[in-house]
């Protein structure tokens, strides 16, 4: 009785039924929630929703309370909406507007954490905890504009109009190391604090060799089964190039459910590894030695809502894609570099686009090729045929990166942009060059129109302000590369 009169004097008693913000799909999996976690005991529930950067950020309620934030959400703080990877605050939070020109995000006040029942999980790792994936609103109830789940769900309703579904697999790279020292000094809590000390769990450059396969099998078995109890589609786990370096890959998935899918992936294999005194990165290249960069290589296909089936599947003789993965193939050339803020944004990704590295440096598009931006998987009969993006780095927010890929394809298929003959010399033409600093895809992005017509101006000006406030951070850092250049030549 206390907590419904809490909730009413703050206006947002039923807050979810008020506004509106369920289906039924969500109010019966809310019904089931609740059940399951009296069922199995479950002490809290983590509400989690990712934030701008793609990280999962939230409180734990108890199972006690759990019908009642079902029923009205969880507030938290705007300003989690304000901050950069180092987590400082970016905008002028006590100023009107915030510093976003919006109302309700002045003075740091509350946003409320809306659970979507559809994404209940039990964490197998920790003991009597249940999650579930949130949407964010204001307390009028609202959506908050930046929330990158609702951007890339309004781009899959705009896909949908046009006739199509979204269709994901999830090819992840990531690095998996022993953990030495959590570097948990007082003195080293910076901001950011100091980064753990770890070793190999295996050498490198034995690529798929069962040799090192079996060494990385024990951390390998744990994620494995991690995996598979949080029900997500794990179809292979491999042995990269580099030492200690993994690969995970995941079947297709539609909609909402592969970017859903990467931000628990991320979240589960740094906790579990982190509880067994190992050390995961999604960082695309570690300054450590002798370690190679990560990628995320989306494949990708749109289905027809009509027909249900794959629409890149050419008919044609000799075509590698329909008419449609053709065009859609030709948007995602033609928006490559402002999209690279969203498929590669950090400052550290751009070190990647390396010719003759199995990465693009450029805007090209080919036949089973590896060293092209876009590889085409499959062809004439094949009904998984799909093109594979590897211009994208592991720690990309999945919401944004997906949802970039559409407006770009999109545009491709609605203009029939043509993205001309694949290459078979990925690295020898004179393409489009990607860009080669976070600094010049914030350029490319602030120049191109499809986005902000897609996304509106306000999303990518926040985004642009965001990383804008990382750049210059990074640029007035004083680097080893600095001090060995020039501490003794001058």
């Amino acid at each position: 009785m206390a907590d419904a009169a809490r909730d009413a004097s703050l206006g947002r008693a039923d807050f979810v039924a008020r506004h509106g913000l369920w289906d039924d799909a969500q109010r019966e999996a809310a019904a089931q929630v609740v059940a399951a976690v009296a069922e199995r005991g479950l002490e809290v529930v983590r509400l989690s929703f990712a934030d701008q950067h793609g990280l999962l950020r939230g409180k734990s309620v108890t199972a006690r309370d759990l019908p009642l934030a079902l029923r009205n959400g969880c507030a938290v703080t705007t300003t989690l909406l304000a901050k950069d990877t180092s987590h400082r605050t970016v905008y002028p939070v006590f100023t009107p507007g915030g510093g976003f020109g919006l109302e309700e995000m002045s003075g740091a006040g509350d946003v409320i954490l809306v659970p979507d029942p559809t994404t209940f999980r039990v964490l197998p790792w920790a003991p009597a905890t249940g999650w579930m994936l949130c949407d964010l609103y204001f307390p009028s109830g609202r959506p908050v504009p930046f929330s990158t789940r609702r951007i890339y769900r309004a781009v899959l309703d705009d896909l949908a109009r046009a006739g199509w579904d979204y269709v994901a697999g999830l090819e992840v790279e990531c690095y998996i190391l022993r953990l030495e020292d959590p570097k948990l000094r007082p003195e080293q809590a910076g901001w950011p604090a100091d980064p753990p000390a770890v070793s190999l769990l295996a050498h490198g450059y034995q690529y798929l060799t069962e040799s090192r396969l079996d060494e990385l099998e024990p951390v390998f078995a744990l994620l494995r089964r991690t995996l598979e109890a949080l029900g997500l589609p794990l179809r292979s786990l491999e042995v990269e190039f580099g030492p200690s370096q993994c690969e995970f890959t995941f079947d297709p998935q539609v909609g909402l459910e592969p970017a859903d899918a990467m931000v628990l992936f991320r979240s589960a294999v740094k906790q579990v590894c982190r509880r067994h005194g190992y050390h995961a990165t999604f960082m695309c290249r570690p300054a450590l030695p002798n370690l190679f960069s990560s990628g995320w290589h989306l494949h990708q296909s749109l289905r027809d809502r009509r027909t249900g089936r794959n629409a890149f599947v050419p008919t044609a003789p000799g075509e590698l894609l329909s008419p449609v993965g053709r065009h859609f193939v030709g948007g995602l050339l033609a928006h490559a570099r402002a999209a690279a803020v969203f498929t590669t944004p950090t400052i550290n990704g751009y070190k990647r686009y390396r010719p003759f590295s199995l990465a693009p440096d450029r805007a090209t598009w080919g036949r089973d090729n590896k060293g092209a931006m876009i590889r085409v998987v499959g062809g004439p009969d094949d009904p998984g045929t799909h093109v594979e993006n590897r211009v994208g780095e592991p720690a990309a927010n999945p919401y944004l990166y997906m949802a970039a890929q559409i407006v770009a394809g999109l545009d491709g298929i609605q203009r029939a942009l043509d993205p001309g003959p694949p290459t078979e010399e990925p690295y020898a033409t004179r393409a489009t060059p990607l860009p080669r600093s976070l600094m010049e895809a914030v350029a490319a992005l602030r120049e191109d129109t499809l986005f902000r017509k897609a996304f509106g101006d306000a999303v990518v000006d926040y985004l642009i302000t965001l990383k804008e406030f990382e750049i210059a951070r990074f640029l007035g850092e004083v680097t080893d590369w600095e001090h060995r250049e020039y501490f003794e030549v001058f």
